[in-house]
């Protein structure tokens, strides 16, 4: 004979068919011993053969009670609400309702609940063992499918604000150099002389322009040319601050904005440093190669307001000051006065 599982208020059902409506119940005889499971939930615990006549708290707890009054924790609730968690698998939280049946019987009927992606997960559940009625899975579908396109919105960010900074970098890079460029120069000095104003920072602006650099192109090539631009722009670096900037204009002329407090005396010395570096012969494909420059530098400290353009053109003008001078030399500008390098060496003779 079929057995049927008990019910209080409608016809007994065979437990195959009680199984495909309920894959989840739990069928407790008045003893609390196991008499029948849902497929599923006989998943869960290994198999329901091995359930079947087994005491209920050897498989399960009551998370309101404790062990020894868990069955009295069911039998005193019928109709409310239950949380049970499994001994082999205590992460797996199951919830529910319960019924008193017919001579004393306990029926479970449990899910998941919010746990059911972790259910899924952990014991390797498919639609198979969910009810057809149930929109767990559905409601998982559109979890999983939602958490995919956040997941992937949160990559195109990420390679959006990638390509963006990849662009905004191009867009201030010298391509040569890899040094900054002009639009580069102009934004941080607009910062640089906004907070000099707020009287929260000082900085120095050196251009330099370099010395017998149209002799090597014309004698060498512009190949030589870019050599040189890029042996110049690793001189630079290495004579600077993480912190300051280093920037290519165009052409053969560079700046450098220095960041901080600078003495005139110290920057002179970073300056003269610059030229004797940059003095030193080197070699293109064999062929000798010797430049120099002039260095004109103005500084922050010495205005009432640093306004950042007068700065700038300021360190133009002693630039060309240190030309005028015969050039191979720093002449730094402190506001409407220049302090001139002491010992000046004579000027270089053009490169062969």
């Amino acid at each position: 004979m079929t057995q049927r599982a008990p019910h209080a208020d409608a016809p007994e059902l065979p437990l195959g068919a009680l199984g495909k409506l309920m894959p989840m119940f739990l069928w407790l005889g008045a003893a609390g011993e196991i008499r029948a499971v849902g497929p599923t939930l006989g998943k869960l615990c290994g198999g329901a053969a091995g359930l079947i006549g087994q005491p209920f708290d050897a498989h399960f707890t009551v998370s309101s009670a404790p062990d020894s009054a868990a069955l009295a924790a069911l039998r005193n609730g019928p109709g409310s609400r239950v949380h049970l968690s499994l001994r082999r698998s205590p992460a797996t939280n199951l919830r529910g309702v319960v019924r008193v049946c017919r001579e004393g019987d306990l029926f479970l009927n449990l899910s998941f609940g919010v746990g059911v992606a972790e259910a899924v997960r952990d014991h390797g559940l498919t639609a198979a063992d969910f009810a057809p009625t149930d929109l767990a899975l559905e409601l998982l579908y559109l979890h999983e499918a939602k958490s995919a396109v956040m997941r992937e919105l949160s990559s195109l960010n990420t390679r959006l604000q990638a390509a963006q900074q990849a662009a905004e970098t191009q867009a201030l890079c010298d391509p040569l150099t890899g040094l900054a460029n002009r639009r580069a120069v102009e934004r941080e000095l607009a910062r640089s002389s906004a907070e000099a104003m707020r009287g929260s920072s000082a900085f120095a602006i050196a251009q330099i322009d370099l010395d017998h650099f149209k002799a090597i192109n014309d004698t060498l090539g512009h190949a030589a040319g870019d050599f040189v631009l890029t042996h110049v722009a690793g001189i630079l670096r290495a004579e600077t601050r993480q912190s300051d900037l280093v920037a290519r204009l165009g052409g053969d002329e560079f700046v450098l904005l220095l960041r901080g407090v600078i003495e005139p005396e110290v920057v002179r010395r970073l300056g003269e440093r610059v030229i004797a570096r940059l003095e030193v012969p080197f070699h293109f494909e064999g062929a000798p190669c010797q430049i120099s420059a002039s260095v004109g530098v103005a500084l922050s400290c010495c205005y009432a307001l640093p306004d950042g353009e007068q700065i700038f053109i300021d360190a133009d003008t002693a630039l060309y000051a240190a030309k005028r001078a015969g050039r191979g030399r720093c002449v730094v500008s402190c506001h409407a006065h220049t302090l001139p390098r002491a010992s000046m060496p004579p000027a270089m003779p053009p490169a062969p």
